[in-house]
């Protein structure tokens, strides 16, 4: 593995969960969106991660170098939850209450949303953790010939 993929590496991690920040920071704005272009509430959206996978060169393929996993992360999809059902309050005076008096909210909850801001928080400070370890690294490292 080279120095600057494992650079590559960390700052993969750090991108895809800014990614994931900005995706739960749009369920959470949109938690009181009841209409949207297609008429329907907001749908809440799940982003997905997947290993990134490096095509080897053929050097590689001869030298057989190719067998270490970790080659970071990145954004494999962004799709909509359609497994939990959109919330139903009732308010009459609302502009989009059915013939009944009740409403469809977004599928969104705030809780479960804070929740995952968290770990995404956590996973990004985790990987700038890890960055700042092998930049120190790097540092020693070329100091060692200088002293």
């Amino acid at each position: 593995m080279g120095l600057f993929q494992s650079f590559d590496i960390c700052a993969s991690g750090m991108t895809a969960q800014r990614f994931r920040m900005d995706t739960i920071a749009e369920n959470i704005a949109n938690v009181n969106t009841t209409r949207t272009e297609d008429g329907t509430p907001y749908r809440r959206k799940i982003v997905t991660f997947q290993e990134k996978v490096l095509k080897p060169s053929f050097a590689d393929i001869l030298a057989d170098t190719t067998h270490f996993q970790g080659n970071g992360v990145k954004v494999s999809r962004v799709s909509e939850d359609t497994e939990t059902d959109f919330l139903m309050t009732y308010d009459p005076s609302h502009p989009d209450a059915d013939e009944n008096g009740y409403v469809l909210r977004p599928n969104v909850n705030t809780v479960t949303e804070m929740t995952n801001l968290i770990d995404s928080s956590r996973a990004y400070e985790a990987n700038a953790t890890a960055f700042e370890a092998l930049k120190g690294m790097v540092q020693a490292g070329l100091q060692i010939g200088s002293r």
